[in-house]
């Protein structure tokens, strides 16, 4: 019996085994020290694509993401605000709490990540700012930091040290709106490059594929109910 369980076990844990050594060979690859973006996803049917750089002298790679969605700037803005909705589009999120509403432009919340197998689930604090749209700027601005410290360590996560990053949404007509994001994260701890790069790639491209599903839900893409933060001036 015990046989037959670890036989299904490593039948099942084969894909990820997979992913990860091919991620692992992208990192051992001539293209470790070129400081530029390489494209490491391009899905034409979603209007998604995803991109990846190694920063000199790190083994850790940074991302970035260009999405379109077929949805106004108010729709998405309004994704981006609602904490409570992280749990359904951000990557591998298995708690999600808004902690203070610091003002109409800024809050921190506390989230837990799912981290690869055979490493310690992560949790970090993040402060959300928003730069508002208006007639001279005609997109939003939210920048995203990490407060490694602002709560005490709650084993058995390991507390990350940097999940930061900057988003630009900018309306494309009407009914279009671009959304890009750029940063890197730190897990903390420690963790293999393979496992940080590939959750890395993985999940900015899997967000935006849930924040697409999000803004196609009648429940969101309908509301009428003033925003929980400053998106527009």
């Amino acid at each position: 019996m015990l046989k037959k369980l670890c036989a299904t076990l490593l039948i099942a844990s084969l894909p990820s085994i997979a992913l990860a050594e091919r991620d692992l060979d992208d990192v051992r690859s001539d293209t470790i020290d070129k400081n530029e973006w390489r494209l490491s996803k391009n899905d034409k049917r979603h209007n998604i694509k995803a991109y990846v750089k190694n920063e000199e002298g790190k083994a850790i790679r940074s991302f970035r993401v260009e999405a379109l969605f077929d949805a106004p700037i108010e729709v998405i803005a309004r994704i981006q605000g609602d904490v409570d909705s992280y749990m359904r589009w951000q990557f591998g999120a298995l708690e999600v709490k808004l902690l203070k509403k610091v003002s109409d432009r800024e809050f921190i919340y506390y989230l837990v990540h799912d981290a690869p197998i055979g490493t310690p689930d992560r949790d970090v604090i993040l402060r959300t700012t928003i730069e508002p749209m208006t007639a001279k700027k005609p997109y939003i601005g939210v920048k995203v930091v990490a407060l490694p410290d602002y709560l005490p360590d709650r084993p058995p996560y390991v507390r990350m040290e940097a999940e930061n990053y900057s988003v630009k949404i900018s309306p494309v007509g009407k009914d279009q709106t671009l959304l890009e994001a750029e940063g890197f994260i730190d897990p903390g701890g420690v963790a293999p490059s393979w496992a940080v790069n590939f959750a890395q790639g993985k999940g900015p491209y899997s967000n935006m594929m849930g924040m697409k599903r999000l803004a196609a839900d009648p429940k969101i893409r309908d509301a009428k109910g003033p925003l929980p933060f400053t998106f527009f001036e």
